[in-house]
C-alpha cells in the first residue's frame, strides 16, 4: 500500500520557492531521507492557500495570447515545473460524481475506475477538498511478463482517501489503486519522479475481477514513429526496425514492430511465426494470441 509520509505543519512556502528546494535536493526517490525532504517541501507549498488560484487567474487572464498547447495545462492535471533535473511538480484536480465536467467527459477521463500502477515514484498532498478515494492492490512487477490478459497476482491491501495536508508516496511498478471520485472537488499537489529511463518501463491497466493485464498504459514517442515509419514503407525505416524487432532492450518496443509489419501489408501468420521465435517472453506471448486469433477467424 503506498506509504503515508509523516510530516510535521511548515510555514507557507512560494512556487519558486518549492521549486528552488526540490532543484538543490535533486531528490532520489529511492533515499528515504530524500523523501521525507521532498514531502517536507511538498508540505510547504501547501500551507500556501493561494499559489495555485493566482497561477490559474493568470493563465486564463493571458490564455488568449498563447500558443495553443504550449503550457502543461489539461483537464486535470495542471502542470507546476518544466522539467527539472529529475521530478517535477504538478497539480491534479478531481472532480466529484456530479460535477458538470465528469457528466461531460466521464469517468475514464480522470481515471476513476481504471485500475492502474505507475512506471515512476511520485509524492501527492490532499491540497484541496475532501479528497480522492481508492482501492489499493499491489504485485509482484518482476514476475509479470506483460502479455495482455495475462494474470496477475493481485493482493487487496485496503481503501482510503487522500486527506487534506496527508503526504503520500506511490511506489513504481508496486502500488495499484482504482480510483474513487471524491464527495466533493478536490486537488491534490504531486513531486513525480522523472527518469529517462522509467519510459521504457511498462505501466499496465488491470482487470481486478479476473486478476488480469488489459492493456498498457505508456507507448513512447519511439513506438509511433516506428509504426508510422513502416506503414508508410520507408526502407531505412523497415531495416531499422528489423534490427531493433531482434535487438532492442525494450521488449514492448519489439512487439510494437511486429505489429505494425502484420498490419503494413505482409503475411501476419508469417510475422507472428517470426516473432514467436524472437527470444522475448512477451512478444512470443502476444505472438501466439495473435496466431491463435487469426486461425479462429
Amino acid at each position: 500500500m503506498p506509504r503515508t509520509i509523516a510530516t510535521a505543519p511548515q510555514s507557507a512556502a512560494s512556487l519558486a520557492e518549492t521549486i528552488a528546494a526540490l532543484d538543490a535536493l535533486d531528490p532520489d526517490f529511492t533515499q528515504d531521507e530524500h523523501m521525507l525532504a521532498a514531502a517536507t517541501h511538498l508540505r510547504s507549498l501547501d500551507a500556501n492557500r493561494t499559489f495555485l488560484g493566482d497561477l490559474m487567474v493568470e493563465e486564463l487572464k493571458s490564455s488568449h495570447r498563447a500558443d495553443p498547447g504550449a503550457n502543461g495545462y489539461g483537464p486535470q492535471a495542471i502542470m507546476l515545473s518544466g522539467a527539472r533535473p529529475g521530478y517535477f511538480l504538478r497539480a491534479n484536480i478531481w472532480p466529484a460524481a456530479g460535477d458538470s465536467v465528469m457528466r461531460a467527459g466521464g469517468a475514464s477521463s480522470f481515471a476513476y475506475g481504471l485500475p492502474h500502477d505507475h512506471n515512476f515514484d511520485f509524492l501527492t498532498i490532499g491540497h484541496f477538498g475532501p479528497g480522492y478515494g481508492s482501492d489499493y492492490y499491489e504485485y509482484d512487477y518482476d514476475s509479470v511478463i506483460g502479455v495482455t490478459g495475462e494474470r496477475v497476482a493481485l493482493r487487496f491491501v485496503g481503501r482510503s482517501v487522500l486527506a487534506p495536508g496527508e503526504v503520500v508516496h506511490y511506489r513504481a511498478h508496486r502500488d495499484i489503486h482504482a480510483q474513487l471520485p471524491p464527495a466533493r472537488l478536490s486537488v491534490s499537489l504531486n513531486v513525480v519522479a522523472a527518469n529517462p529511463a522509467q519510459a521504457w518501463h511498462d505501466q499496465y491497466r488491470f482487470d481486478l475481477k479476473e486478476g488480469r493485464i488489459t492493456a498498457i498504459l505508456n507507448p513512447g514517442a519511439s513506438e509511433a514513429l516506428l509504426r508510422c515509419g513502416i506503414a508508410t514503407g520507408h526502407e531505412e525505416m523497415r531495416d531499422l526496425a528489423g534490427h531493433f524487432a531482434q535487438a532492442h532492450p525494450s521488449e514492448r518496443l519489439r512487439l510494437a514492430i511486429y505489429d505494425e509489419r502484420s498490419r503494413a501489408g505482409e503475411d501476419p501468420d508469417a510475422v507472428w511465426r517470426e516473432a514467436e521465435l524472437s527470444g522475448s517472453r512477451l512478444v512470443a506471448g502476444e505472438a501466439r494470441q495473435r496466431r491463435s486469433a487469426l486461425a479462429s477467424v
